[in-house]
C-alpha cells in the first residue's frame, strides 16, 4: 500500500505489539497494513520454543495475522528486557496487549507505568471481559464471548440448539475495534497532545456486533431466537433449494416482492392475503417459503441467479471457500493478495477490506522470523554489537 511518494497513511507511527493468538493480531495487523512500523515482540526461542501461542509459525492463520511487521525477541521478566522495553516506549506511539489484565501489571508493562515515561503513548488493550468487574480474572475464548454475547442463541435451525459462527468472531471484532479506538486516540491526541488507555473485550465487541438484535431487546423486550437461513424480519429472505443446488434470495419490501413474484412467474402470491404484505408475510413465513420452493427448482442455480439480478430482485450463490476466490468479482477486488516469503515463495493473504484513492494496495512483506530485526531495533536504541550479543547469550533477547 504506497502513495505516490512512497509514504503510507499511518508510516509515521511506531507500535510495539505485545499480543498473541488472534484478538491482538488482528488490531496490530490493521495498523500495520496501512504501513505503521510494528515492531512485534516475542519471547526468545529458548524461553519458548518453536510451537508458541499462535500456531505453527509458517502456518497459514500465523502468516495471515502477522504480515507487514518486524520481529524482536525480549524477556520481559528480566530486568534487562523491561529496560529495553522501557527505551522502545519512550520513542513509540502505540503499544497493544492482549494478556489477562493482572499479567501486565506484574510485568511493569501497564498503562499506568508505560504513561509515566511516555504521556503521549496510546495504549491498546483487549481482554476477554474488561478490565475490572466481577470477571477481572476470568481467561477469555472467543467461543465463550460468542455464547456470553448472545449469538449463539441466535445462530442456527429453530430448535437445532446453540451454535457457533464458523468464524471467531469475538475476537476479530474485538481487534477491530481496538484498532478503531487506537486510531481515534490518535487523532485526539494531535488536539491534547497526550495518549490514553484504550479499552475493549471480546465480551463487548460481541454484543456490539449484535447489532438491531439487541436493540430489538432493549427497545421493545423482543428476545431474538434461531431462525437459521431465515432473515429474522426480512421476509422471504433466506436460502432457496434450485434444480441442483441452493442460493440466497433477499426479496425484502414490497417493491422488490413484486419484481421476484413476477421474475419467477409466481403473480398468484401477489393475490393471496396470506402474502399480501410484509406482516402476512411474517406470519405465513414457512408456507410462503414451501410455496417459493416448487418454483426455484424449475431452474438452475445460475439461471435463477441471472434471472432475478436482471429483475432487480437482490440473490447470489452460496460458495465454498474455493469458490469464493474464483468468483470473477473477488478477483477483480483483488482480496487475495501476493507477497514473497524467504522459504515458502509467493504465498497469498487476505486483502484488507477497504481502499482508499490516494493508495495502491499492496503487501509489502510477509510474516518474519522470530527475531529477525532484534539487532537492527536494538542497534536503533543506541546498544552496540557487543551489547546485544551479551544480552542474547542470556536469553534477554
Amino acid at each position: 500500500m504506497t502513495t505516490e511518494n512512497g509514504v503510507l497513511p499511518l508510516s509515521r507511527f511506531t507500535v510495539l505489539d505485545l499480543t498473541r493468538v488472534r484478538s491482538g493480531p488482528t488490531c496490530v495487523r490493521q495498523l500495520a497494513d496501512w504501513g505503521a512500523d510494528v515492531i512485534k515482540i516475542e519471547l526468545p526461542e529458548a524461553l519458548e520454543g518453536n510451537a508458541g501461542m499462535g500456531g505453527p509459525r509458517h502456518g497459514s492463520d500465523f502468516q495471515n495475522l502477522h504480515r507487514n511487521k518486524r520481529s524482536m525477541t525480549l524477556n520481559l521478566k528480566a530486568p534487562e528486557g523491561l529496560e529495553v522495553f522501557k527505551r522502545l516506549v519512550a520513542k513509540a506511539d502505540v503499544v497493544v496487549e492482549n494478556y489477562r489484565p493482572d499479567v501486565k501489571t506484574r510485568l511493569g508493562v501497564d498503562y499506568a507505568s508505560l504513561s509515566q515515561i511516555n504521556p503521549r503513548v496510546v495504549y491498546g488493550s483487549i481482554s476477554g471481559f474488561g478490565q475490572d468487574g466481577p470477571y477481572l480474572k476470568r481467561p477469555g475464548f472467543d467461543q465463550i464471548a460468542q455464547g456470553m454475547g448472545g449469538l449463539m442463541s441466535i445462530t442456527g435451525l429453530p430448535g437445532q440448539g446453540p451454535v457457533r459462527v464458523g468464524i471467531p468472531i469475538a475476537d476479530l471484532c474485538a481487534g477491530l475495534s481496538c484498532a478503531m479506538g487506537i486510531l481515534t486516540a490518535l487523532l485526539e491526541r494531535e488536539v491534547s497532545g497526550k495518549g490514553q488507555w484504550v479499552q475493549t473485550s471480546l465480551l463487548q465487541a460481541q454484543i456490539f456486533m449484535l447489532d438491531f438484535q439487541a436493540a430489538r431487546w432493549l427497545v421493545n423486550q423482543e428476545v431474538a431466537t434461531q431462525a437459521g437461513n431465515n432473515h429474522p424480519t426480512s421476509i422471504p429472505t433466506g436460502v432457496f433449494k434450485t434444480k441442483d443446488g441452493y442460493i440466497n434470495i433477499a426479496s425484502a419490501g414490497q417493491a422488490i416482492w413484486e419484481r421476484f413474484c413476477q421474475a419467477i412467474q409466481a403473480e398468484a402470491f401477489l393475490e393471496d392475503e396470506h402474502y399480501m404484505d410484509g406482516a402476512s408475510r411474517s406470519t405465513h413465513r414457512d408456507a410462503l417459503n414451501a410455496a417459493i420452493e416448487t418454483y426455484t427448482q424449475d431452474y438452475t442455480s445460475a439461471e435463477l441467479i441471472d434471472l432475478l439480478n436482471a429483475a432487480g430482485v437482490p440473490c447470489g450463490p452460496i460458495y465454498s471457500i474455493d469458490q469464493v476466490f474464483d468468483d470473477p468479482q473477488v478477483k477483480h477486488l483483488g482480496m487475495a493478495q501476493p507477497v514473497a516469503h524467504p522459504e515458502m515463495g509467493e504465498i497469498h493473504l487476505v486483502a484488507q477490506p477497504f481502499t482508499l484513492s490516494g493508495h495502491t494496495h499492496t503487501l509489502r512483506t510477509a510474516t518474519p522470523a522470530r527475531g529477525e530485526d532484534t539487532d537492527a531495533v536494538l542497534a536503533d536504541l543506541g546498544y552496540s554489537p557487543n551489547e546485544i550479543e551479551t544480552m542474547r547469550q542470556a536469553n534477554i533477547v
